[in-house]
């Protein structure tokens, strides 16, 4: 599973990273990045919720 996060679309809502914690955080101007490791954590049916609970839909998976 790769995870793309749409850094000009992303407003930094946070959602990603209260739904999967251990794969997604805020960088130091509130926008969405994937933490490092995270393939370990990854989680298919919590990063399909993250995707879907984004308000902007910066992020897809493939």
């Amino acid at each position: 599973m790769k995870i793309n996060i749409d850094r000009n679309r992303c407003i930094g809502a946070g959602q990603c990273a209260l739904t999967a914690p251990k794969v997604f955080t805020q960088d130091d101007d509130g926008f969405s990045e994937l933490l490092p490791g995270h393939e370990e954590a990854l989680d298919g049916a919590t990063v399909r919720e993250a995707v879907r609970v984004c308000p902007v839909e910066a992020i897809t998976i493939e």
